[in-house]
């Protein structure tokens, strides 16, 4: 479980990225984090993984108290929180394979069962046949499964992801999506920030909405069945077939 308890952050310039939030999020839960820039989504995902601490209130991700979380076992947290950056941090001198086999390299696994793990999460996101290519031979698309894939070669609990439809079409937007709904349907929870109002509208998921750093709406989003659902779901069984179509074809 998740949870952010009377949290505010205040920055140095005195602004405050977030003001007495309080909420939770159960294990196997998927979650919108929506609102416009600079509402605290960013903030929200930047303290649950110790990269900033809050300035009051208390965090806490399953058994770990993150504000008191001695550095030396911050490393430890990571493991079990995933992070699909917005700016992917996928390193450009090295291929797919490289790029998702170093958190295994720097947790010290050896060579042939970060092989086998590798393939295996490559496998799970549809770029086993990219693995030798490197960030700029990839697609957009490509490039945020390969993302994910990074952020879940540790087997985390939780997977966070910041804005991963941001600059991608409506179909390959939509399969991220899928690909994020099947790792959630696996056991994961998936915090999702992002400003795609088509994709949150058309499903039936909970919606945290953060506005200037105060949280203004949590709830159950419930789709328009007799027209947007209906349409909607049409629509991703098109672009998911698609998919599959140009995986078969490579």
């Amino acid at each position: 479980m998740i949870k952010l308890d009377n949290v505010s952050k205040k920055f140095g310039t005195g602004v405050f990225g977030l003001s007495d939030i309080t909420l939770s999020v159960d294990n196997g839960e998927f979650v919108f984090l929506i609102g416009p820039t600079g509402s605290g989504k960013t903030t929200i995902f930047r303290l649950l993984i110790r990269e900033t601490l809050p300035t009051e209130g208390t965090i806490t991700v399953n058994d770990w108290d993150v504000v008191k979380l001695p550095k030396q076992k911050i490393p430890h947290l990571r493991k079990k929180v995933g992070v699909v950056f917005q700016d992917l941090k996928l390193l450009l001198d090295r291929t797919t394979f490289e790029n998702i086999s170093l958190p295994l390299e720097v947790s010290g696994v050896n060579s042939d069962e970060a092989k086998k793990r590798v393939e295996e999460v490559l496998t799970q996101v549809g770029l086993l046949s990219h693995k030798d290519k490197f960030p700029i031979q990839l697609s957009g698309g490509e490039l945020q499964r390969a993302a994910i894939a990074r952020a879940l070669i540790l087997s985390p609990e939780i997977l966070l992801a910041d804005e991963p439809t941001g600059n991608l079409d409506s179909a390959t937007s939509w399969e991220i999506v899928k690909l994020l709904s099947d790792i959630n349907e696996k056991g994961t929870t998936v915090i999702m920030a992002t400003h795609n109002a088509d994709i949150v509208k058309s499903l039936s998921k909970r919606v945290i909405e953060l506005e200037k750093g105060h949280l203004v709406n949590d709830g159950i989003h419930k789709p328009h069945e007799a027209k947007n659902g209906h349409e909607e779901k049409e629509t991703r069984k098109t672009h998911e077939t698609s998919y599959e179509e140009r995986e078969k074809k490579e």
